[in-house]
Formats: structure tokens, sequence, C-alpha cells
């Protein structure tokens, strides 16, 4: 890399055809150009200019390296040029691994919005709750909700879910309302696959409660529909019940009582990502911030 920078140095010098002028338009003194390119000449093994305390002039040698370097050094700046382009206004195919229930509440407003904001980005979403192989499949990015499992992979933090405890005003009326943690453990209860064990918490002290269920289910969707139904109590994201508790089929039980906070993630193979896989990340973190609690 070094003197990929030493090529560029060497062809300001030859352009202004003086080292005191090179230096001022590169803004480094005049003593270390010098310096640099007696050391590219050194790792070539050939003399390039012949100075003089008047001029410089170039040797046959320094007239061909002078061509080649000329033209590399222009593919450089063009592609500098193009990638601030990308960066000024990303474009391409931008391919999402997604949480289905997530994405539906959360996530496709948010999309949309982005799509809006960014019009030359294409978009191949893929809602389904398989961990996808990053490494093995072409997808950009992963969102996933609660703590990344694959230490290999850069997790980027983009935002922390608060969660309520729901339940039906059916369920309430046939098996009455809980009015502690402990009672919990006397009804029905729904959660995702083996999560039976509920940490509670208010303001000033936790709570673990051993709950059971009927039903072991793998969508929070799921869990949402059912406890809409009657089946029993939920823990839930604020903006997964949302719609539910506007038309009256779910309420909040244990008001003052929240469940473990649930993390959202997004998850990359690598650090160096592209204009169009930096800006998503970026623009969810921002919004989905603002979501309320």
């Amino acid at each position: 890399m070094k003197q990929l920078n030493d090529m560029g140095l060497f062809v300001e010098v030859v352009k202004a055809m003086n080292f005191r002028r090179a230096a001022e338009v590169l803004g480094m003194p005049s003593s270390t150009l010098s310096r640099r390119i007696s050391a590219l000449e050194k790792a070539i093994g050939l003399r390039l200019l012949h100075r003089t305390t008047r001029k410089i002039e170039l040797t046959e040698a320094g007239q061909v390296y002078f061509e080649r370097c000329k033209r590399i050094v222009e593919e450089a700046r063009l592609a500098h040029e193009q990638l601030g382009d990308m960066l000024a206004q990303p474009s391409g195919v931008l391919r999402v691994s997604l949480p289905v229930d997530f994405s539906v509440t959360y996530l496709a407003p948010l999309i949309a919005e982005f799509a809006r904001q960014f019009p030359l980005i294409d978009f191949d979403l893929n809602a389904s709750p398989r961990n996808v192989d990053l490494v093995g499949e072409p997808f950009d990015v992963a969102i996933r909700m609660g703590e990344p499992v694959d230490s290999l992979l850069i997790a980027r933090p983009l935002a922390s879910l608060s969660t309520h405890i729901y339940a039906s005003p059916d369920y309430i009326e046939q098996k009455g309302e809980p009015k502690q943690p402990a009672d919990l453990s006397h009804h029905e209860c729904l959660y995702m696959l083996k999560a039976n064990t509920w940490l509670l918490h208010d303001d000033t002290q936790s709570h673990h409660v051993a709950v059971s269920s009927r039903f072991m289910l793998n969508s929070m969707g799921m869990v949402r529909r059912f406890a809409a139904l009657g089946m029993g109590v939920a823990i839930l994201p604020a903006g997964i019940a949302a719609d539910d508790v506007a038309h009256g089929l779910l309420q909040q039980v244990l008001p003052e009582w929240r469940g473990a906070s649930i993390p959202v993630y997004a998850l990359t193979e690598t650090r160096l990502l592209p204009a169009k896989v930096l800006r998503f990340i970026e623009f969810l973190r921002l919004h989905l911030a603002a979501q309320p609690a």
C-alpha cells in the first residue's frame, strides 16, 4: 500500500516538475517528499528522475514508469469518486434476513420509508424464523431479536424492546386477573419455546416466576394471537401488542411489572460493509430508538 501511495506522489512531482510545488499541492514538506521518491527509486532499483539544483527531468525508466503510474493513479481517483457517489446515493440489491413478526410490525413501515429515501436500492427481503448462514448464503445483513449466539458474526445493537404482560378480557373474566407476579404460576402462560421462567421487574425489584403452558410456540405472532383468543397470559413487546390493545382484544395486566427487555441486533459477516448496508443499519438504529416503549 505504501508503494501505491508513493506512486501517487511521484505522479504529482512529475506534473509539477518541481519538488517544492508538488509538496505544496500535497500538503507535505518537500524534504519528506524527496525522501519518499528516493525510497521508491531504491525499491524499484532504477533512477526515475535526474535532479539538479534548478530542475528535475525524467529518466527513460522514469518516463515509462510515469505513463503507467499516471493511469493507475487516475483509475484510483475515479474509483474513490464512484465510491463517494455510492455513499451519497447508495444503490444495488440489499439482501436482508428478517424475523417474521418483528418485521411485519416494526420493520415494514421503516423499510418502506428507507426505500423512499434511497430509490436506487432494490430489496430482497427474506422473513423467516431460521437463522440464515451469513457466510454461506448471499445475505448482506440479518436482523435478529435476542442475544447473538454466533460469536464469529459482527453484532450491531439496534434497539432494546420493553415488554409488558397481556391477556384478553375473556381470559380475565374466566380465569381472574393476576394481582402479583406469583399468581402467574397458577395461570396458563404463553411463551416462546422453552422460556418457562419469566423474569419480571418493577422500579425497585425483580421476580422470577415459573410458568407453564399447553402450547409450545416458536412465533411471537402466534403467542400474540393465542393470547388475543383467550388462551393465556403473554409477555409481548408493546409494539406487537398495540393493535390488539387498541381493538380491545388484549389488555395489560400487572401494569407496574415488566418483562425482560428484548435486544435487537443487525448481524453481518464483516465490518467492511457497502454503503447500502451501512445506511440501512444506521436508519434502523435511529428510527427504532424513537419507537414508543
